[in-house]
């Protein structure tokens, strides 16, 4: 009889270690507390007849470059990869663009080309290297020390005040802008050491395999994985909340059957006879700020003031760096300015399966303070608005979901934070605890597998791998990537 695998959360990490070891000969049982499984690679029809939108995550470049994802087969998802990875529109109708070809963004920065590609390019030349030593966990030597180093200086001239005032770095304000762009993904007060290397990771993307994301919607990565896992025998539970694992019945760990969870780290706490130095560290991570998100139907294109926007699915709203920081350093002492920074997609713009011919969706949202009820429409609606006159007329529906909605819905975003804990350096190398092996609790067979625990947040699978690795390595049949997906 084969040893039992169960897996709590169906999100693309808990999908990653369904599919692992199911294929590694485990009987898998997914529970998922919604009605659909796939967590952060959720579409559905959230306005209108016939119009697509992703619930959470949309583009995912992390995906294209996941050792995970790379084994499991890319080519088993429609993927578009956009020749303009992102674009930042300015007031004066201006735009900074960063296309996937290195040498037009440079070209188009003006005076600020050359200190572009200085910055990326190292990086994007080596991102297999960028990949593999952000990608696993930071308690252990590196492999590639030269990129390590490269990307740690870059880390010290960008994210530290200091650092910019000695070096200058993006002195025009359409390369200053487009790079805190990115940084903002972090959700976190700027500047900043670890939301810069979230950037610099984001940017290496950007100029070599890309920004990614999947024809038809998120779901895509889901349904590839909840195929692969079927075929291999395994089956998910939906409409099954967990919220006390000491009431789960998942088998018995001397007979080496395994608990994995795609959860906040704080559901293990609720299995009996946790240590108590492990429940204290536990408690002790820390959730950020949230995300409030508007998805629009659209009766057509948005109409940005400056044509190159519309190429882009990614477009990042805010300003300049210093507004942008501002509404940053506002959510982090608990507020939202009344121009906030907006992370939108518009991913009709090359996928026309997402609206009815000649309508388009648009995908977007504010950072908020932790379990906030601010419903982010009219914000959003103002700062498109801005950089494209007009877009309020185009709007024929949308939906929001507040932070506080976020939770109830993914209980895994506490307070609606969707990165899976608070992002700062400590919190890089202590996901959820001090270890060099983060995904495995004390509890004999329990293992964590969230974007709580490394390489932390993003779509590429990869805390789920690592954390069916880990339990492989434990039970004494040890596996990698080659050998269950060769």
């Amino acid at each position: 009889m084969a040893p039992r695998a169960t897996i709590v959360g169906s999100g693309p990490n808990g999908l990653a270690a369904s599919v692992a070891l199911a294929r590694a000969g485990y009987d898998v049982r997914v529970i998922e507390a919604a009605t659909a499984s796939g967590g952060g690679v959720r579409t559905a029809g959230l306005t209108l007849p016939g119009y697509r939108h992703d619930v959470c995550s949309a583009v995912h470049p992390a995906a294209l470059s996941s050792p995970f994802f790379r084994a499991f087969g890319l080519d088993r998802i429609d993927w578009i990869v956009p020749e303009a990875s992102f674009a930042h529109p300015l007031d004066d109708g201006r735009a900074a663009v960063a296309w996937r070809d290195l040498d037009r963004t440079v070209a188009g920065l003006g005076t600020d080309g050359k200190a572009w590609r200085s910055t990326v390019r190292p990086l994007n030349r080596h991102l297999a290297e960028v990949v593999d030593f952000t990608g696993n966990q930071l308690l252990r030597m590196p492999r590639h020390p030269l990129t390590v180093t490269r990307f740690g200086m870059r880390m010290l001239e960008l994210g530290t005040s200091a650092g910019r005032r000695a070096f200058g770095t993006f002195g025009t304000e359409a390369a200053a802008a487009l790079f805190t762009g990115v940084v903002a993904h972090a959700n976190a007060r700027l500047p900043s050491l670890a939301a810069t290397a979230s950037a610099l990771y984001l940017l290496a993307h950007a100029h070599s395999t890309g920004w990614g994301y999947p024809r038809g919607g998120a779901d895509a990565i889901a349904h590839a994985l909840r195929d692969d896992l079927s075929a291999h025998g395994g089956h998910i539970d939906t409409d099954h909340r967990v919220g006390d694992l000491s009431a789960l019945d998942w088998g018995d760990p001397a007979a080496g059957d395994l608990l994995l969870l795609d959860t906040a780290p704080r559901l293990a706490l609720t299995l009996p006879d946790v240590p108590a130095g492990y429940a204290r560290a536990v408690r002790r991570y820390r959730y950020g700020p949230a995300a409030a998100k508007v998805d629009f139907a659209l009766d057509g294109p948005v109409p940005w003031t400056h044509p190159d926007v519309a190429l882009a699915p990614t477009v990042h709203l805010g300003g300049t760096r210093d507004e942008i920081e501002a509404s940053e350093n506002a959510v982090a002492r608990g507020s939202v300015t009344e121009r906030p920074y907006v992370l939108a997609v518009q991913p009709s713009v090359l996928d026309d399966s997402r609206a009815p011919a000649g309508y388009q969706v648009l995908w977007a949202y504010i950072h908020v303070p932790a379990g906030s009820t601010l419903d982010p429409t009219e914000l959003v609606t103002r700062q498109v608005e801005r950089f494209a006159p007009g877009f309020r007329d185009r709007v024929i529906a949308s939906h929001a979901m507040t932070a506080a909605q976020r939770q109830a819905y993914n209980p895994s975003d506490v307070g609606g934070d969707i990165l899976g804990g608070s992002f700062s350096m400590l919190q890089a190398v202590r996901r959820p605890v001090l270890s060099t092996a983060p995904w495995r609790t004390p509890m004999r067979g329990v293992y964590l597998a969230s974007a709580a625990t490394p390489p932390g947040p993003g779509v590429h699978g990869m805390p789920g791998w690592l954390a069916a690795r880990q339990a492989l390595r434990d039970a004494g049949t040890p596996a990698e990537l080659g050998d269950l997906f060769g």
